[in-house]
């Protein structure tokens, strides 16, 4: 089990006055370290995720300042996990993030992969498979995804990041890099979701949370909870994990948790 001792030195915790802050730091670290990385031609890629807070944080970076100094030729955008609904439906991950960011950059169409819609013409086994050959022309034959510089996840109540929901057969999945995902517990009942290999093979991991009622799943992260009880606990980047929290999320954070900046 993990311990705070261990998420000392492994993940920090990034506290601001509320969600508009939250989504301000993320905003501001996401596009400085695009900003940074693609200065010299490095290809980026970057896992984004829905919610409040994950689009909250791309309307905030779509205004950044330092958009405009971003090589976005070299960057590719991709989902940690979708709503299998239409591609017009407003409940898609996708379609929130082109309305609030990636309609106002310039980054070419081609890099922006987006996961299937239920419209594609295919059903949500053959949708998982796609999207896994898709990650598979990114990566290599010992890892056949390209792994993430930022991986964006958020949180949910219950502890769940992308469509991985706690106690369900998705969790423990580690032999594919997409999985379907049936009868969610949070509508809508169809999802497409990254596995636990994909997400953690991501340089980074910053998971976002807002609101008094993500305490308790912040608490359960921090104790080191089973990833199965609370995947977002056996989230981690192979390079540094980052949670950023409001102040009514963070009551309860042990003071030497926190990343003051």
């Amino acid at each position: 089990m993990t311990t705070p001792s261990d998420w000392l030195t492994e993940r920090r915790v990034v506290v601001r006055d509320d969600p508009a802050g939250v989504a301000a730091v993320l905003a501001n670290r996401l596009t400085t370290k695009l900003v940074k990385g693609t200065r010299h031609g490095a290809v980026m890629h970057v896992s984004l995720t829905g919610g409040s807070v994950g689009i909250g944080s791309l309307r905030a970076a779509a205004a950044h300042p330092q958009a405009a100094d971003v090589n976005w030729s070299h960057v590719h955008f991709w989902w940690s996990d979708e709503r299998f609904v239409p591609r017009a439906d407003a409940e898609r991950n996708a379609l929130q993030a082109r309305e609030a960011y990636l309609d106002h950059i310039p980054v070419p169409a081609g890099n922006v992969h987006e996961m299937p819609a239920a419209d594609d013409g295919m059903g949500l086994d053959d949708a998982a498979r796609a999207y896994a050959a898709e990650l598979a022309r990114f990566g290599s034959d010992e890892q056949p995804w390209p792994a993430f510089d930022i991986c964006l996840l958020g949180v949910g109540p219950d502890g769940h990041i992308a469509s991985l929901f706690p106690d369900r057969p998705e969790v423990r999945v580690t032999d594919d890099a997409v999985v379907p995902v049936r009868d969610s517990p949070k509508p809508p009942p169809e999802r497409l979701s990254l596995t636990r290999p994909v997400i953690n093979s991501s340089r980074r991991v910053w998971m976002g949370l807002a609101g008094a009622d993500k305490a308790p799943a912040l608490g359960l992260i921090l104790a080191g909870a089973s990833y199965a009880n609370v995947p977002a606990a056996g989230a981690k980047g192979r390079q540094r994990t980052f949670v950023f929290v409001d102040s009514a999320a963070a009551a309860e954070v042990p003071p030497e948790l926190i990343e003051r900046d």
